[in-house]
């Protein structure tokens, strides 16, 4: 595949795992208690910060002469399934939200992590924009994770 058509290919991926996150960040928002307002306000950032990803990557896209990718990825659409139906049976207690919040940031951050290989050939502007973006969602993952452990 042409270094050019690769290169709109793993921008693209980035967008729809980022609409994954946001659409998952605003699905967890929507199962927290009135109590938890910090994890909302929490969520709400992160999703935020993924917005402004989809916005960078989309640029960079149209910049390449590329078709930006506006859906959500399969596994996505497959995970929020998966929760619907667990958040059915478990309940929405803070512990099993934080749980599959960061299930969804491991993913995000497999994502960019596989994005930056060698073979995918991306250029240096492109590199330094996903590697820029890659420190905020390990931060946010970070994040997560933490919260989780400190549950009871």
């Amino acid at each position: 595949m042409e270094t050019k058509e690769k290169a709109i290919e793993v921008l693209n991926d980035l967008i729809e795992i980022n609409n994954d996150r946001i659409d998952g960040f605003d699905r967890a928002s929507k199962e927290l208690g009135e109590g938890d307002s910090d994890l909302k306000s929490l969520f709400s950032k992160f999703a935020s910060d993924s917005r402004r990803n989809v916005q960078e990557l989309s640029a960079a896209v149209s910049l390449a002469g590329g078709e930006v990718e506006t859906g959500n990825s399969a596994s996505g659409t497959i995970h929020r399934a998966w929760l619907d139906v667990k958040a059915t049976f478990s309940g929405h207690d803070r512990k099993s939200i934080l749980e599959e919040c960061e299930r969804g940031e491991d993913a995000i951050k497999k994502a960019y992590r596989d994005a930056l290989t060698e073979d995918n050939g991306l250029s240096t502007q492109y590199s330094q924009l996903i590697v820029q973006q890659q420190q905020v969602i390990n931060e946010g993952h970070d994040r997560i994770k933490a919260l989780r452990d400190s549950q009871v």
